[in-house]
C-alpha cells in the first residue's frame, strides 16, 4: 500500500468551489488577495477509481476581523469537474488522509473536542459523521491499515513517564540539552478487538511507515534518535515482518531519505534517496530488495530530481520529477530504461496518486495563474482540472511570467523565472525585487509564485520585476548542479545572484541601480549577503531568518552535521577562513544598503540572535538604514495569517519605499493598520 504522508495544516481551507465572482474590470493583484487564496493539499483515489479526497486550506481573514491563526483545513471529495462536497471541516487540520482497503471510508489522523491526543478517524464513503475508530495514550502521527481491513500500524511516542511528569508538577524543569530523547515507537493495533496496543521492539525512532498489499512486511523510516540532524541524514527504510515484528533488512543509504513503498507483488521497494552521502536532497529513484537491503539508483545522472513515487506494475515505477523549472512524469522499468515521459510546460504538478487498475491519476498541479488545485487523468491520457477554489483570480491582471535562462560568468548555465508587469519595460528597465529560494537545496519552478513572502504578480502590479534565480546548489537539475556549492557555499552560488542583474539589465529588462533582495532561512543569508559582501549591487535588502554569522549559527542550528555534509564540507575548525570571509557579519563595514531584517522569535533552526547580530554590526559599522523586526511565538517562518499579513506589508513597504520612492530616512516603524485594515473613522 502505497504510504500516505501528513498533509496538516500548512496554507489554506474552504467549503464548496466557491461560487463566481462577479464580473468586473481586471486590477492587479494585492497583498490582501493572499488572504483569499484557497490552496488544495494532497489528494488520494477512492480503490474503486471513481472518486477523489483532497484537503483544502484556507488563510484566516484577519482583514476582516476572523481570529488569527495558521489556515485552517477540510476535507472534500470529488467525483469530476466541478463536482465536489465538503466532507469534514478541522481546526487542527487532517494527518494522512487515506481510504481504507474495501474503500467504505476515508481515514484520518486528528484531534478533535473530547481527545486528548490525535486519534484516528474513519468518515463513510457516502457520508455521514467521521467517528473515531482508534485512538491511544498519545498523539498517533503516522498510520497504514492492513489489507484485511482491520490491522494498523501507527507510530506514537510511549507515554509519559508519571515520575518525571511529578517533578515537573513540582518545579523541577531542567531540561538536559540533546541528551534525554523521548523516541517514538511504532504500534500494532486492531479495529475490532478490543486489546490494546502493542509496541513493535525496533531500534531506533520512526518517523513514516509503509505496508506492503500482503500486510506481511512493513517499511519503517528509523533514525538513531529523534534530533532533527538524525532525520535528515542518518534515517533509513527498514523492512520489518508485520507479524513477528522482526527486523528483516535494512537499505543503509547514508543519504538523506523520501517516499518508499512495495512493489504489489512484494518483491521489490522503491524508494527516493540521495545519490550519496554529499547529495544535498532525497531526489533519486533507488530499486531494492527487501530480502538483502540490497539497491540500486535509477537514472542517476538525469538532471532532474524525483519527488513522488508510485508502482504501475511489479516491473515499472511512475515518478514525478521536478526538471527544471518545469516537471515530469517518468516511468521507468526496474532496470532503469524509461518507458515514457511526459513533461509539462503549462503547470507544474506538485504530487499525484495512482489507480493502477484503471490508469487514472489525480494530481496536485499549479500554474502562474492558480494556486494548487486537483487535476485528474484518463487511463494515461491527458489530465483534466477538476476544481477552481479560487474563481476570483478571474479577475485579477497578472503580469507576465515566463522562465529564463543566463550564463554565469564561468559559464555554468543558471535557470530561474522572471515576472514583469505587462508591456514594454520602460527606459532603463523596471525595478527589481530578487527573491532568494531556501535550502540551498530546492528551486523555484514556473508555476504559482505568490505569497506572504513572494510578491510575484503583486509586485508586477506595483511596477516591479520580481526574479526568482535557481542559483547553484538549487535542485531540479540532478547530482552534479546541486552539488556545485561544495567547499564554496556562498561562493559562486551568490555571484549566480549578481550575473543574473547583469544579464536582466542587458536585456533591457530592469534597472541594476534599484534592484532589492529578499528571502528566508537560506535565501535569507542570501539577502543579508547582498546587504554586505555585496552591497555595491543591491539598493535593498530584506533577509527573514537570515544565517548572519556562520561560526555562530554552526553551533546554535539543530541542523550542524547536515550543513557540513552537504554544503560546507569542512568544520569550522578545519575551515576558519571560509566561514569568516562569506559571513555577513563579518563585512558589514561599508554597507550602503538599507536591510530590513525579520525573524521569527521561537525559531530553532536559525537562532534569532542571528538576526541581532546583524541588527547590532549594522547599526554600529554603517550609514545605511538598518530595522530588525521580530515576530513572538512564530519559528522558522510565519504560520499565523496576521504575521504573514504584517510581513508582507514591511517588506513589499520597503522595497518600494527604497526602490521606487525616496528613500533616504526609512518608513515609519508602525504599519497604518487602519488604513490595512478599514478601520479609519472614515
Amino acid at each position: 500500500m502505497r504510504p500516505r504522508f501528513s498533509f496538516f495544516s500548512a496554507l489554506t481551507s474552504a467549503a464548496l468551489i466557491a461560487a463566481p465572482a462577479l464580473s468586473q474590470e481586471p486590477r492587479p493583484m494585492e497583498i490582501e488577495d493572499l488572504f483569499q487564496i484557497r490552496t488544495v493539499g494532497g489528494a488520494v483515489i477512492s480503490p474503486d477509481g471513481d472518486a477523489v479526497a483532497y484537503t483544502l486550506f484556507t488563510p484566516r481573514d484577519v482583514i476582516n476581523g476572523e481570529e488569527d491563526g495558521p489556515s485552517a483545513a477540510s476535507l472534500h471529495l470529488a467525483t469530476g469537474e466541478g463536482e465536489t462536497r465538503t466532507y469534514s471541516d478541522a481546526a487542527g487540520g487532517f494527518g494522512g488522509l487515506d481510504w481504507m482497503p474495501d474503500g467504505s471510508a476515508l481515514t484520518f489522523i486528528a484531534r478533535r473536542d473530547g481527545d486528548d491526543a490525535a486519534a484516528l478517524y474513519a468518515l463513510p464513503a457516502d457520508g455521514g459523521e467521521a467517528r473515531r475508530i482508534l485512538s491511544h495514550d498519545t498523539a498517533m502521527r503516522s498510520y497504514v491499515i492492513a489489507s484485511d481491513n482491520d490491522t494498523v500500524f501507527f507510530i506514537a511516542a510511549p507515554a509519559a513517564d508519571p515520575e518525571i511528569e511529578g517533578l515537573r508538577a513540582r518545579g523541577f524543569r531542567a531540561n538536559v540539552f540533546e541528551e534525554r530523547h523521548r523516541f517514538a515507537q511504532v504500534w500494532r493495533a486492531s479495529l475490532s478487538a478490543a486489546f490494546k496496543a502493542q509496541p513493535l521492539d525496533l531500534d531506533g525512532h520512526p518517523s513514516a511507515l509503509a505496508i506492503s498489499e500482503t500486510g506481511d512486511r512493513l517499511l519503517v523510516a528509523l533514525a538513531p534518535t529523534p534530533l532533527v540532524d538524525d532525520a535528515l541524514m542518518e534515517r533509513d527504510w527498514t523492512v520489518v515482518d508485520a507479524v513477528s515484528g522482526g527486523v528483516v533488512a535494512a537499505f543503509e543509504t547514508e543519504a538523506k531519505i523520501g517516499a518508499a513503498l512495495f512493489s504489489p507483488d512484494g518483491e521489490r521497494v522503491a524508494f527516493i534517496a540521495g545519490a550519496d552521502r554529499a547529495d544535498p536532497t532525497a531526489g533519486t529513484l533507488m530499486i531494492g530488495d527487501p530480502d538483502t537491503g540490497a539497491f540500486e539508483a535509477i537514472a542517476r545522472e538525469a538532471e532532474q530530481h524525483v519527488s513522488d513515487i508510485d508502482w504501475i506494475d511489479n516491473n515499472t515505477v511512475l515518478a514525478l520529477a521536478g526538471v527544471g523549472t518545469e516537471s515530469a512524469l517518468v516511468r521507468y522499468n526496474v532496470d532503469g530504461r524509461v518507458e515514457r515521459r511526459t513533461p509539462f510546460t503549462d503547470q507544474v504538478k506538485r504530487s499525484f496518486d495512482l489507480h493502477r487498475r484503471s490508469g487514472r491519476i489525480a494530481a496536485v498541479a499549479d500554474a502562474a495563474t492558480h494556486p494548487r488545485e486537483l487535476f485528474v487523468s484518463s487511463r494515461w491520457g491527458g489530465f483534466n482540472r477538476w476544481t477552481d477554489h479560487n474563481p476570483q483570480l478571474a479577475d485579477i491582471a497578472f503580469g507576465h511570467q515566463r522562465a529564463v535562462e543566463y550564463e554565469a560568468r564561468d559559464g555554468e548555465r543558471i535557470e530561474g523565472v522572471l515576472i514583469t508587469p505587462q508591456g514594454d519595460a520602460p527606459e532603463g528597465g523596471w525595478p527589481m525585487i530578487m527573491t532568494v529560494h531556501g535550502g540551498p537545496e530546492a528551486h523555484d519552478s514556473d508555476g504559482w509564485l505568490n505569497g506572504y513572502s513572494r510578491f510575484g504578480h503583486i509586485g508586477a502590479g506595483d511596477g516591479f520585476a520580481v526574479f526568482y534565480p535557481n542559483y547553484r546548489g538549487s535542485t531540479g537539475r540532478g547530482e552534479r548542479f546541486a552539488k556545485l556549492d561544495h567547499l564554496d557555499p556562498p561562493g559562486e552560488e551568490f555571484r549566480d545572484l549578481v550575473d543574473a542583474i547583469t544579464f536582466l539589465a542587458g536585456e533591457g529588462l530592469v534597472d541594476a541601480e534599484r534592484v532589492g533582495i529578499t528571502g528566508g532561512s537560506y535565501g535569507g543569508f542570501a539577502s543579508a549577503w547582498g546587504a554586505t559582501i555585496a552591497s555595491e549591487h543591491f539598493a535593498a535588502s530584506a533577509p527573514f531568518v537570515a544565517l548572519t554569522d556562520l561560526v555562530s549559527f554552526w553551533g546554535t542550528t539543530e541542523i550542524p552535521i547536515e550543513m557540513v555534509d552537504v554544503h560546507f564540507m569542512d568544520y569550522p575548525w578545519e575551515n576558519w577562513e571560509i566561514y569568516s570571509r562569506y559571513s555577513p557579519t563579518w563585512n558589514t563595514q561599508g554597507s550602503t544598503t538599507p536591510t530590513l531584517i525579520l525573524h521569527g522569535e521561537a525559531d530553532l533552526r536559525v537562532d534569532p540572535r542571528q538576526s541581532y547580530t546583524l541588527y547590532r554590526f549594522l547599526k554600529m559599522s554603517s550609514d545605511a538604514p538598518v530595522r530588525l523586526v521580530t515576530y513572538p511565538g512564530e519559528g522558522h517562518g510565519n504560520r499565523r495569517a496576521a504575521a504573514q499579513f504584517d510581513y508582507s506589508h514591511r517588506v513589499l513597504r520597503w522595497m518600494t519605499h527604497y526602490l521606487q520612492g525616496e528613500g533616504g530616512e526609512p518608513p515609519a516603524p508602525a504599519l497604518p493598520f487602519d488604513e490595512l485594515l478599514g478601520e479609519s473613522e472614515d
